[in-house]
């Protein structure tokens, strides 16, 4: 049963070590100090039932058994007005949310309902000179890079930090991960 109070849940990707510690970095270096409360992440879902808890985990175990890890590249900045962000390309991901997608149809939030846009916000909260200073500063350097998916996690919102709610590690043998 979906209980009305329940913690919506938060979905995103589980980075390789390196990888999240190069994004973590990005994202501690350029999002205000005082309104990062979360660790740098690629958010699959923003919003999944609460009440649904043990559902969701049944399913993403079993979603990360079937999925080698994979290749997730950080193809290019992209401006979101108030901030930056890295914009995620990775086709298994997006396979894989889509699966994930069909089996919550009807109880999926208009955001998560209305598509995916695969980012990883670096700053957010500025002014938009701010954001626009950020941009071409970071975009005279900016090579494109890749880091490896190699699960997803789970988050309890609660309204202040996530609550860690479990890790489901990709379990197939394979992946495209080579030059990741």
């Amino acid at each position: 049963m979906e209980g009305e109070g329940a913690a919506p849940l938060i979905l995103t990707l589980d980075l390789d070590p390196d990888g999240f510690a190069r994004l973590d970095a990005l994202r501690r270096a350029h999002f205000p100090p005082a309104l990062n409360r979360v660790p740098a992440h690629v958010t699959l879902f923003h919003h999944l039932p609460g009440g649904a808890e043990e559902e969701v985990a049944r399913l993403l175990a079993a979603e990360g058994a079937g999925v080698a890890p994979f290749a997730v590249r950080f193809a290019a900045l992209m401006p979101l007005g108030r901030g930056v962000a890295l914009r995620v390309e990775a086709p298994e991901a997006a396979s894989l949310r889509g699966r994930i997608a069909g089996c919550f149809a009807g109880r999926l939030t208009p955001q998560d309902a209305g598509g995916w846009r695969p980012h990883a916000t670096i700053q957010n909260k500025v002014s938009p000179a701010e954001a626009r200073a950020t941009l071409e500063r970071l975009s005279a350097g900016f090579a494109p890079w890749e880091a490896v998916a190699e699960g997803l996690r789970l988050w309890r919102y609660r309204g202040g930090p996530w609550e860690a709610a479990g890790v489901f590690p990709f379990r197939a043998p394979g992946g495209a991960v080579a030059g990741a």
